[in-house]
């Protein structure tokens, strides 16, 4: 099957130019400097119509599917992979298939030109790849929900427009279905602040910067009674229909990691000169490379056979997982390698191969972890 048309080979090369020109430059200024994804990036990733790839035309997106968001997100993550994720913060928006009208025409339009970036808090102190174990509570109060508990791991908090929740609204009449009683809110919040009732700490990264990650504390927090999306007590369904789209998400951009490292050691192994000759030309080099090569690629066939899965509406929760633990596990080893091939000089910030290396390790951990696929994927194979 020829996966890339014409079409989508014109959308890959507007997004490496893109990536390359203006990306690239900001990235190297920085990251270094763990500073935050700038406003005019976000600009024009909106011109670039980015944030909509996904949002229908009728609301001002592109209408486009799961195939063009990662072949996006590979090409914005060969500079740096947090412009990548900031892209998923409007299209990849829980609760968009149980959207009323109402609520589509006053978010999506707003999404689509970049103006309205969201957050997702799903992650507590104690709850991590187990999203049945949700602690955090919300209580019903007349036209409000009340919100109380903690949060961790929420990326982008403070600039966020609004907030996706995951809370515990009853609990689940069975022990084994632990996953009932959890619902899913979205509620508008001011961009560059915590309201009252919300309060939050940044958490020390090594990595993944252009955007803070915290953890989040609400006593007594209100939201209007509207906030709810879909159906009281259903929110984990919510969260899995979008896995398989966002397990290729992650895989995209775990592609562009070791493809961006992988281009940083083919310029740097051409150039560098030892021994009389350019080490490109020593045959361990070489063949690292080939390998490299080799495993990039062959994740990515594997994730457009996913995108393809998804767009036209064929299950693939195995095959998600497959794509998002082959290239995780690919990114972390290729990354490093290309370090490698750089030696001393990879193991500075005078080239982006460190962040590259940094950044692909933590695809291994979030969108559900390398054991988390390994039993999805196993149970799958077994059942």
């Amino acid at each position: 099957m020829t996966y890339l048309t014409e079409e989508r080979r014109l959308i890959m090369d507007s997004a490496r130019e893109f990536a390359m020109r203006e990306v690239m430059p900001v990235a190297n200024r920085l990251d270094p400097e763990k500073g935050d994804i700038p406003m005019e990036l976000r600009e024009k990733m909106a011109e670039m119509g980015y944030f909509g790839i996904l949002i229908p035309e009728e609301y001002g997106g592109l209408g486009l599917g799961c195939f063009e968001y990662c072949i996006v997100a590979e090409e914005l993550s060969k500079a740096w992979m947090s412009v990548a994720s900031i892209m998923a913060r409007a299209n990849g928006l829980i609760g968009m298939p149980v959207m009323t009208e109402e609520q589509r025409r006053n978010y999506l339009p707003r999404m689509a030109r970049g103006d309205f970036i969201g957050c997702v808090s799903i992650s507590e102190p104690d709850v991590g790849s187990d999203v049945s174990g949700i602690a955090c509570r919300a209580r019903r109060d007349g036209e409000s929900w009340v919100i109380n508990g903690n949060k961790y791991w929420c990326t982008f908090a403070d600039g966020a427009d609004f907030m996706i929740l995951m809370a515990r609204t009853s609990e689940p009449s069975n022990p084994k279905r632990r996953h009932e009683g959890i619902s899913c809110f979205m509620f508008e919040k001011p961009r560059g602040r915590f309201p009252k009732g919300m309060q939050g700490n940044a958490i020390p990264k090594i990595g993944y910067f252009g955007m803070k990650t915290f953890e989040l504390a609400f006593d007594d927090f209100r939201i209007p009674v509207d906030s709810l999306m879909g159906k009281e007590g259903k929110g984990f369904y919510l969260i899995s229909s979008e896995l398989e789209k966002a397990r290729a998400h992650t895989a995209a951009r775990a592609i562009g990691c070791a493809s961006g490292a992988l281009d940083t050691a083919v310029a740097y192994a051409k150039e560098r000169v030892q021994f009389g000759k350019p080490v490109s030309d020593f045959q361990g080099i070489r063949f690292k490379l080939a390998k490299m090569a080799t495993e990039i690629e062959a994740a990515r066939q594997l994730m457009y056979y996913v995108c393809d899965c998804v767009d036209t509406g064929r299950r693939s929760d195995k095959e998600a997982s497959m794509v998002k633990y082959l290239a995780s596990e690919m990114a972390e080893r290729v990354t490093s390698d290309a370090l490698q091939v750089l030696g001393g000089a990879g193991y500075t910030q005078l080239h982006p191969v460190e962040r590259f290396w940094r950044d692909a390790r933590l695809t291994k951990i979030f969108e559900g972890t390398s054991e988390i696929q390994l039993r999805i994927i196993s149970d799958r194979l077994l059942a």
